[in-house]
Formats: structure tokens, sequence, C-alpha cells
């Protein structure tokens, strides 16, 4: 009797444990299945009051006893002042709102797959700003596929369309597609040493043809079309095929000066679009930029004269998503490093 007791206790427990393991494995499918129609949301963070609090933190610890209360009180009179000006405000429907800079950020892969983020905070911006405010982008990309970067340059082009002023900032390189996007905006800030410009078109292919041949492996692609394929990987290309393929960069070429001629006449574009890159301050002289200055000034001045926020589209990614990612950036980085290393920096 004790054996089927304790047996029956332990299929118990047992069968408790395994209705406790489905349902949360129901309860998590359910949270899945439910998320999966969501793409994503927005972050949006008030950087102002974040430039505020650092500055109050240092003062506190820099002022002494009477001179912290009396900036306390000074505090409490302005803000009661501030208080009574957006109360008054509020009541008046003519009264002019503060103006915003609404702060995106734009690190470009070479697909520039982050054109999905861009597009979602760009229509959350535009849905609320007017043209008091202000768009400020800062940018970091050394270009990718024409296609990502041409869409890309699409929706900073919906804010000019707008009549809302925009302003791009590069800390670090706009080069070829990320000066495609750059020079779109009405005004260009760039740090002393970031990388502009690389305006020119550029294709590598390799041919493993002759490798093939020497193992006498065959290699055969059938194409309807004369150029449906110029280049191949595998197969012996013709002269033909390589002036065509010249011929279609020169045309992407063309596109891509037309394109910055567009959206910044006055710059001699035949003199900038060798596919040269230059220094933030050779940049200016040659007017791919219009001022010397990092982000974290002009943020740091705007946001004593205006309400400075940062939007920004979080996308929900699943585990495999995540591995992708980290691979692709893993490639991007060995990438990154094998093209600097083919730059000039300075020692």
């Amino acid at each position: 009797m004790d054996f089927l007791y304790e047996y029956g206790m332990f299929l118990a427990k047992t069968v408790t444990l395994v209705l406790a393991v489905v349902a949360i494995l129901v309860a998590i499918t359910a949270t899945a299945i439910k998320q999966k129609h969501k793409k994503g949301e927005l972050e949006i963070t008030d950087l102002s009051a974040e430039f505020e609090e650092v500055e109050q933190d240092i003062t506190h610890q820099l002022l002494s006893k009477e001179e912290l209360k009396k900036k306390e009180k000074a505090d409490k009179k302005l803000a009661k002042e501030k208080a009574k000006a957006e109360k008054n405000a509020a009541k008046d429907e003519d009264a002019k709102q503060e103006p915003r800079l609404f702060v995106v950020d734009f690190n470009g892969s070479l697909d520039a797959r982050e054109v999905k983020g861009l597009r979602e905070e760009i229509t959350a911006i535009l849905s609320v700003a007017n043209k008091e405010d202000e768009v400020f982008v800062r940018l970091e990309s050394g270009g990718g596929m024409v296609h990502g970067y041409g869409l890309a340059s699409s929706q900073l082009d919906r804010i000019r369309q707008n009549d809302i002023p925009l302003t791009v900032s590069v800390d670090k390189v706009a080069a070829s597609g990320g000066y495609m996007m750059a020079c779109v905006a009405n005004k260009i800030i760039s740090a002393p040493f970031a990388i502009l410009g690389s305006i020119g078109v550029i294709a590598q292919v390799p041919n493993f043809n002759k490798l093939l041949k020497k193992h006498d492996v065959e290699f055969e692609q059938l194409t309807a079309g004369e150029f449906k394929r110029t280049l191949t990987m595998f197969g012996e290309n013709t002269e033909k095929g390589r002036e065509k393929f010249v011929e279609e960069l020169e045309e992407t070429h063309e596109l891509f000066k037309d394109f910055v001629t567009e959206h910044r006449p006055s710059l001699d574009v035949a003199k900038v679009a060798t596919g040269e890159h230059w220094f933030g301050t050779k940049a200016k002289e040659l007017g791919l930029v219009d001022e010397i200055q990092t982000s974290d000034d002009y943020l740091q001045a705007a946001s004593k004269e205006r309400k400075v926020v940062a939007i920004k589209f979080e996308t929900r990614k699943g585990f495999a998503e995540k591995l992708t990612k980290a691979a692709s950036l893993s490639i991007e980085n060995v990438i990154g490093k094998l093209w600097q290393n083919n730059r000039i920096f300075p020692g």
C-alpha cells in the first residue's frame, strides 16, 4: 500500500509539472503571436531634460551651500514663471508653441536596412512637426548599395518637401551613399576629422573561370536578353560585357552627381565627384559641408533655445534575426577595417 501511495504521489507531481510547463509554453507562444503583428515601437527621449539634469548635478557639486541656496531660490522662481507662462499659453489658442528639435540617428550598413526604422521615425515626426521646428540627423555611413541609400535619401527628402528645416551632422563618416543622404539637408555640419565625399561608384566581381577550367569543371549560364548578365563570377567574361558593365557604372555615377547638384547647387560637382574623400576642414573649403562642429556642441546649444527630443524606432527581432544581424555586423566590421587600412589616417 505504501508503494502505491508513493507511486500515486510521484505520478501526481509529474503530471502537475508537465501541465505547468505546457501552460508556460502556451503563454509564451500566445505572446509571441500577439507581438508578431507589432513591427516595433517608438522610443522618445527628452534630451533637453538630460542636459539640464547633468548641468544641475555638476552645479550642485561646485557651488557652496550659500550659493546653492541662492540658486535653488532663483530656480524655483524661474520654474514658477515658466509654469505660469505655459498655463497662459495653453489658454491662448493663438500662442506660439515652443519650437522643437527632433533628433534621429542613422548608422548605415552596406544594404542600408536601417531605412526601415528611418521611415517610421520620419513619419512620426511629420505627423506633429511644423515649420518652426527642426529635424537633426546624426549620420554615420561609409555607403553601400545604391537602391538602399537612394531610398534612405528619399526619406530625408520628405522632411524638405514639408518645408521643415533639416540639419545633418557627421561626426565620423558620410561617404558615397552616406553623402548622398547628407546632401539632402538644408545644412551639413561636420567634425574636423570626419570623412566626407567619395562621390563615385564602385563594383568588384571575382572571377573563378580559370580555376574551374584547371579542374575540368564546366559552368553554364543561360540568359534571355543580350545584357541580362554582363559579368559573371564563374563564366568567361567578354570585353563587350565589361564595356556594358562600365557603361552602367557611369550612368549610376551621373545620376549620383545630378542628385548632389540638385540639392547643393553651389557645389562644384565636377571638382568633388572624383570618388575622392576629404576630412571635415577640407570638405568645408570645397563646399561639401557648411560648418565645422560636432553634434554634441550643436545639440547642447540648441537645448537652451528649444525642446530637444530624440526619436528612435525599435523593431522587435526574433532569435534568428538577432543571430543573422550579429553575423552581418561581424562581416561589416571586417570589411570596415579593411577599408580603413587602405585610407590615410593621422599617426
